[in-house]
Order: C-alpha cells, then sequence, then structure tokens
C-alpha cells in the first residue's frame, strides 16, 4: 500500500515539474520575445480531425497523457487571446512594388503575368477539394500501395525535415511549400498573415511589396524544425497540437512539369549557386567535361550547359542520394510534406492556382485581407512534356516515374502513358 501511494505521488511530482516547466518557458518566451505564438489558439476547422496517436511506453504512457492533456488545455483552453511580444525582422527599405525586373532570358523561362484572373467562386466547386483529400486519405490507409517511409509515424520523422512547414500563429495556419509549386507568393502571403517581416517599422499589408531576397531567407520564417530550440523536449507535443487545431494547407504540380520547371529554372538561367554545387559534378559525371570554368557566366558564354538528359541522368543515379538527399526543388512532394503524417485540410494544385488560391483564402477568412499574387504564366505546360523528353530513353522515363509515382499517384496525376511506352 505504501509501495503504491509512493509512486502516485511520484507521478504526480513528475506531472507538476512538468507544468512548472511549461510555465517557466512561457514566461522566458514571453520576456525575450523571440517567437510569434499564441495561447489561444482555438481557431475554426474545416472538418474534425482524429487526434494523432502518441507512442505509449509503460508508465510513461501516463505521463505523457497528463502533459498532453495539460497543454490542450493551456493553449486551447478559455485563456484570454494574448501574442508573446514577438521578434520581428526589420528589412532595409525597399521599392513600393517588387514586381521583377527580369533579363530577356529569364522572361522567356518564368514568363510572369501581372494581369489579374477572375476565379471560379463557390466553398468548394464540384467538391474538388473533398475528392482530393479522399483520394489522399484512402491511398495513405491502403496497405498495398507502398512507398518508402508512408508507414512512419510523425514522430519518427527527423526534425531537419520539417522545414518545410511554414507556421502562422496569429490566423492558426500550417503551410507546408513546394518549390515550384507557387511558393514564392505563398511565402508573402504568409509573411503578410504573420507579419513577421517589417517595413519601416510596420508589418507588411500586400504581398507584392515584399523583395523577394527576403521570402527564400529562412529567418523569415518561423518553421516546425525551429521549434526544438525554442520550446526543447516539449516541441513535438506543441506541434501536434498545432497540427490538430490549425488550417494546414498544400500546393502540388505534375510532377515530371515539375522537374521540367526546376531545370529551366536552375540550369537555363544563370545561377552561380546551382551551377557550382549541381552543374560542375554532372558535367564532369554525364557529360565526360573536364577544366570546367570557376563560374557560371563563364560557363554559360563558353556554350557549357547541363543538358536536361544529364540531369535525368543525375535524378536516376543512386550515387546522388547516397551523398546528399535530393536538393528541394526536385524532392519528391511526400518527402517534403509528409502527406500520410499530417492530415491536410487543403490540397491546392498549380494548375488551378487562381481558383483554388480564393477559395483556400476564403477558408482561412483572410480573404478581405489580402489577395493572392497575380501568378506568372506556366509556360511549362504538360503539354511539353513530349517536347523535353523526346530525346530521353524510354527505360530512363519508366525509372524516372517509379522514381515519382508516389506524388503521381498521392495527388490524383494520371499515369503519363504516352511518355512510358514506345
Amino acid at each position: 500500500m505504501d509501495r503504491m501511494t509512493k509512486t502516485r505521488l511520484f507521478r504526480l511530482w513528475l506531472v507538476l515539474g512538468s507544468v512548472f516547466m511549461v510555465l517557466l518557458i512561457i514566461v522566458y518566451w514571453d520576456n525575450v520575445g523571440t517567437a510569434h505564438f499564441y495561447l489561444h489558439t482555438s481557431f475554426p476547422r474545416p472538418h474534425p480531425l482524429e487526434p494523432l496517436p502518441t507512442p505509449a511506453h509503460g508508465a510513461e504512457k501516463g505521463f505523457t497523457s497528463d502533459v498532453d492533456t495539460f497543454l490542450q488545455k493551456l493553449f486551447s483552453g478559455g485563456l484570454k487571446q494574448n501574442a508573446l511580444s514577438g521578434k520581428r525582422t526589420e528589412q532595409p527599405s525597399v521599392p513600393a512594388s517588387s514586381r521583377p525586373v527580369l533579363s530577356n532570358a529569364e522572361e522567356s523561362v518564368r514568363g510572369y503575368d501581372w494581369s489579374t484572373h477572375d476565379a471560379q467562386q463557390g466553398p468548394d466547386p464540384g467538391g474538388q477539394q473533398a475528392e482530393r483529400r479522399s483520394v489522399l486519405r484512402g491511398l495513405c490507409a491502403n496497405a498495398s500501395f507502398v512507398f518508402p517511409t508512408k508507414e512512419r509515424s510523425f514522430d519518427d520523422i527527423p526534425n531537419y525535415e520539417l522545414n518545410h512547414l511554414i507556421v502562422d500563429d496569429r490566423h492558426g495556419v500550417i503551410y507546408c511549400y513546394v518549390p515550384k509549386v507557387a511558393c514564392t507568393n505563398w511565402k508573402r502571403v504568409m509573411i503578410v498573415l504573420s507579419e513577421s517581416l517589417l517595413d519601416r517599422g510596420a508589418p507588411y499589408r500586400d504581398p507584392l511589396d515584399i523583395p523577394r531576397e527576403y521570402v527564400h531567407n529562412s529567418s523569415t520564417h518561423l518553421t516546425f524544425n525551429k521549434f526544438w530550440r525554442r520550446y526543447g523536449k516539449f516541441s513535438r507535443h506543441l506541434m501536434k497540437i498545432k497540427l490538430k487545431k490549425y488550417t494546414k494547407f498544400l500546393f502540388v504540380r505534375d510532377p515530371f512539369v515539375r522537374l521540367i520547371s526546376a531545370f529551366r529554372s536552375k540550369f537555363q538561367l544563370e545561377n552561380e549557386e546551382f551551377y557550382r554545387k549541381f552543374a560542375v559534378p554532372m558535367l564532369k559525371m554525364y557529360a565526360n567535361r573536364t577544366g570546367l570554368p570557376a563560374s557560371v557566366s563563364e560557363a554559360f558564354s563558353a556554350g557549357l550547359k547541363v543538358s536536361f538528359a544529364n540531369f535525368i541522368q543525375y535524378l536516376l543515379d543512386p550515387r546522388t542520394e547516397k551523398l546528399t538527399p535530393f536538393n528541394e526543388h526536385w524532392r519528391q512532394v511526400h518527402r517534403l510534406c509528409h502527406p500520410c503524417q499530417i492530415d491536410y485540410d487543403f490540397v491546392g494544385k498549380l494548375e488551378t492556382l487562381d481558383r483554388d488560391a480564393a477559395q483556400l483564402l476564403r477558408l482561412l477568412k483572410v480573404d478581405k485581407l489580402l489577395h493572392f499574387p497575380p501568378s506568372y504564366r506556366n509556360r511549362t505546360a504538360s503539354s511539353w512534356e513530349e517536347d523535353w523528353f523526346a530525346t530521353i530513353p524510354l527505360a530512363w522515363r519508366q525509372q524516372l516515374y517509379k522514381l515519382y509515382e508516389a506524388d503521381f499517384v498521392l495527388f490524383g496525376y494520371p499515369k503519363p502513358e504516352n511518355l512510358l511506352r514506345d
């Protein structure tokens, strides 16, 4: 009997100690003001979610449950909304608008279109969102559909793989950004919503006023991978609470068209970083080039450019990922955003960007606050696939499809049969 009493007292001491530590963390961050972290997070959600599972290990189960319950009450209970005095990034003065001034080469690749577009109205035209999410959930639950990392839990995802999940605590939004899928403008939207960037002491109000170089600066955004440094051992608990409470969204694109877009952007335009880090090794390994110039401008002047075939060889080479994971611009979406571990509320597509963006902003109840910036013309169109892959051997195309098959299937893109047969 005494032993049981001691055990209960010990567990009570652990819980009280944990509560005290949480309060210390909150007081500390309130004083130093390093995060936009809102105590009141009871945001409306488009549909109820099942709670994410947490591992149970004997005696730890009760303790973890107690902590989860406390955190749940702390962050969604009847507390008055109060933002910690967050540290916002002050940037140098910028022009009134950051619409890019493009060279002829960049215009031919990016093809910006600053005209306005009429978006289809309605909460969910044709039940499209419900269908996309239903397909995604069904495939994640289907044991016969297998791909690497599918079966792992959220707790199993390494912290560094959570760096694409941007959090806005002010509006209860989590955005997983996918490069080459309008992510620059969606990041701009997240900056406006979270007020994480200042211009002359005031938050930006127009997404297009935010310069591109600040948009892609990792210090501008609060991402999940930064939680450990801020909240220590409670970081995963806080992530799970936010994943349950917040509205989560991502935008995707036809996987092969995304690859073409990445190739055009990073290897057909002069990019010093990508030349040195990727183009030089590709040219040496797959084009038998030696004595390459030190700079990309010299290489382009000499006509030394990576071909699309070189790029495909690089992707298919098993040695590539033994050295380092795929760069984010061509890494598979399911590896960036973990759709079988995170239950997304909204799945947008670049192919229906204008309509989806308008629908999402209405869902988030911020459509009166801002508009999605006009997008660039999608010059990398699906109809171009046959031209780009015309010189790629059939066996390579088939291997490439297997490499990106999970993205095709999960997000409802048809198998490109015309590219996968003679």
